[in-house]
């Protein structure tokens, strides 16, 4: 079993920043891959961005240099700036542990205009 926990995460005014951390423990085999996904209301769940065991960085198309994501697949942080009203979500800590998929239980972010 694998548990991962979130933290950050809140209500930011458009332009600001927020920075969110999710930490993978309770396995003996480290994720192949962590990240986050978001998903906001009425709308499918979306990756926003993840890396994997080499390193490897993936980006959702709508992140166009805004968001970055740093650590490695024990714990990851995700930078978010200049944020929009519409990156306003719950965002999900995501992680694949044997060709299994774990999901955190959700941090919500909200951007007022």
């Amino acid at each position: 079993q694998v548990q991962l926990e979130e933290s950050g995460g809140g209500l930011v005014q458009a332009g600001g920043s927020l920075r969110l951390s999710c930490a993978a423990s309770g396995n003996t085999f480290s994720p192949t891959v962590i990240g986050w996904y978001r998903q906001a209301p009425g709308k499918q769940r979306e990756l926003v961005a993840s890396i994997t065991i080499d390193g490897r960085k993936t980006y959702g198309d709508f992140v166009k240099g805004r968001f970055t994501i740093t650590g490695d697949v024990a714990k990851v942080y995700l930078q978010m700036n200049s944020l929009k009203p519409e990156d306003t979500a719950v965002y999900y800590c995501n992680a694949e542990v044997s060709l299994r998929n774990y999901w955190g239980q959700g941090t919500q972010v909200t951007v007022s205009s």
